[in-house]
């Protein structure tokens, strides 16, 4: 959620951070604004609405070499032109952008600004105010802002700028991404070297209740007591060229396609000198004398953690559990005596992971990031990491960074097992072939989603088994790019309420992968055409009916899930296509959701 990019150097910045901020709408964002400081002060341009629309609002006759950037999530106001940011102190001296949420606002404003007037409804406002006061009060600007950090509770990455010092930008972060990137006569901030990496793949990690100074040939960074903290930079191995959409017409397509490969390339990476999957062994030690692994994730990623559950307890006979990390921070269940943390998350930013990590942390327990993006706070702050290797995923709707995750998993599953029974270094290979297969049969699914989906109000995705997981991932795909109502059920309870909603011509998608729940699903389907539901059914080619619509190549039953998605990420694609929705950035919806 939301998106800093600033810029201080010798080229004029609007272009720089115009075209940072188009790199950072996949986190989802619902205003957008800039702040251009010159010689004649700070213009700020913003308004509700994309990027586009704040290009049209921006004088481009305005020149400056100094400004920051920012692509709003609404928590605390309306998303409207006053809400967005930058925002303002009183004097106009100060001027900010914010990521985050300040939980103690209302105290903050009873103690310290109870004769400021505001301008918005944000909570960011109350931070700059803050600022200005504590200056005027005759605090040194860095001072004022280190000071007025340790008075915020909450997350918080910002971006400052001083009308009366245009040779520098201030930034600080605590749980909210931010990073520093290191040019040559210039210097960067971002919330994600995506908004960078156009400059410079040279990037300072920012860790929490840091404040840095950054001017064009200098970044110096301090903790918030004024002390300086030296860190090396880091090159980031993303490659430009990854993060284009080439000839697709919408990243969700490009990233569907790219499954295969992905899948190779965890393979490749995930392989050592002899050719056969390794891993660090440091982590399956670890996991080997634990008693009980628990995952912890969201979305996606929970749906994900499912099937490693079950690869890790099938695969390797490692007890596990899976738990929804917004609800597990609150309600903490029951440990065993020496259990294994595992987190999950594309972005590594998850707020939600990240509060369960920090609780799991003081309590003395391992813990294991499985991530996209290494330096990322999860990657930084767990005991092991396992990277994804899947290449940025741009659109909202996760598909290559959810196999990708399956992957890792059933590699590690392996790899824990004292004697692993499954050639998974061949089972991976076939699945990527197979994956191919399916992402060359567009006509198919566009055909079927034109038929069944195009029109509908409702879907429903029924399996049983490994498959009721990928129901679950297939139903939050489908509803969140075409807004179709989707749930995703196990055929079986079906029979206890589920099957009142259906009606005639209600699609119903069955997946079929698994040869023990084979006839038990078919018979869920006959249940359901008997009351008029319009179905269609994929499944292992050796598991299939002629009636079946979707034919999925045989793989190992193990790792079906990692299949039989990919033509419910297209039925989802093509259903949003004919419905005309914002496939890439759908309503409502973030990437990285960086707040509790």
């Amino acid at each position: 959620m939301c998106g800093i990019v600033g810029y201080i150097g010798n080229q004029d910045v609007k272009e720089t951070i115009l075209s940072g901020l188009e790199k950072l709408e996949y986190r989802g964002y619902d205003s957008a604004g800039i702040a251009i400081l010159n010689g004649n002060g700070i213009n700020i341009y913003k308004d509700k609405g994309r990027i586009a629309h704040l290009r049209n609002v921006v004088d481009f006759g305005v020149k400056g070499t100094v400004g920051i950037g920012h692509t709003r999530w609404a928590t605390h106001g309306k998303p409207n032109k006053v809400n967005s940011h930058p925002h303002q102190s009183s004097t106009k001296r100060f001027t900010l952008v914010h990521n985050g949420i300040i939980e103690n606002e209302d105290a903050l404003r009873l103690e310290y600004l109870k004769d400021t007037k505001f301008e918005s409804d944000t909570d960011t406002e109350v931070v700059v105010q803050m600022i200005q006061k504590f200056v005027d009060e005759g605090q040194e600007v860095p001072l004022a802002i280190r000071y007025t950090l340790t008075l915020i509770e909450g997350s918080y990455a910002l971006a400052i700028l001083d009308q009366e010092n245009p040779e520098v930008i201030y930034v600080a972060k605590n749980k909210s991404p931010l990073l520093i990137g290191k040019g040559e006569g210039f210097n960067m901030v971002g919330s994600d070297a995506m908004a960078m990496i156009h400059h410079t793949n040279q990037f300072y990690e920012l860790h929490d209740k840091e404040f840095a100074v950054i001017t064009k040939e200098n970044i110096t960074i301090y903790n918030l007591f004024g002390m300086t903290i030296n860190r090396d930079y880091y090159i980031g191995e993303l490659d430009a060229t990854d993060i284009e959409k080439g000839t697709y017409p919408h990243y969700m397509l490009k990233e569907i396609d790219e499954q295969p490969f992905v899948l190779r390339r965890i393979i490749a990476n995930y392989q050592n000198e002899m050719g056969q999957l390794s891993m660090d062994e440091n982590i399956l030690s670890a996991i080997r004398q634990s008693d009980r692994v628990y995952i912890v994730a969201c979305g996606t990623s929970y749906h994900a953690g499912l099937v490693g559950k079950h690869l890790l307890e099938k695969v390797a006979s490692k007890p596990t559990e899976i738990h929804v990390s917004s609800e597990f921070v609150y309600n903490t269940p029951l440990l065993s005596e020496r259990p294994f943390f595992v987190f999950i998350s594309q972005s590594g930013e998850t707020a939600d992971s990240r509060a369960v990590l920090v609780k799991v942390k003081e309590m003395g327990y391992p813990t294991l990031s499985i991530t996209n993006v290494k330096g990322s706070t999860l990657y930084r702050e767990t005991q092991y990491q396992l990277l994804l290797h899947a290449g940025p995923e741009i659109a909202v709707a996760s598909t290559k960074a959810y196999t990708a995750q399956i992957a890792v998993l059933a590699i590690l599953a392996c790899k824990v097992a004292v004697t692993c029974d499954i050639d998974m270094l061949k089972e991976l290979s076939i699945a990527a072939n197979v994956m191919e297969a399916l992402c060359d049969n567009k006509e198919l699914y566009d055909q079927l989603a034109r038929t069944y989906l195009a029109t509908t109000r409702n879907c429903f995705y029924i399996g049983r088994h490994v498959d009721y997981y990928t129901c679950l991932e297939a139903a939050l795909k489908l509803k969140e790019i075409s807004y179709i109502q989707t749930e995703g059920f196990a055929a079986g309870e079906l029979k206890h309420g589920t099957i009142a909603l259906i009606e005639d011509n209600t699609p119903v998608i069955a997946i079929i992968t698994q040869e023990g729940i084979n006839l038990n699903t078919r018979s869920n389907i006959k249940e359901v055409k008997a009351r008029g539901a319009a179905v269609i059914t994929m499944s292992l080619k050796r598991l299939s009916s002629k009636t079946d619509q979707i034919i999925i190549g045989d793989v190992h039953e193990y790792l079906a899930p990692l299949v039989s998605v990919i033509p419910a990420q297209l039925l989802s694609y093509y259903a949003a296509l004919h419905r005309d929705c914002d496939i890439d950035k759908p309503r409502n919806l973030a990437k990285s959701v960086t707040v509790e």
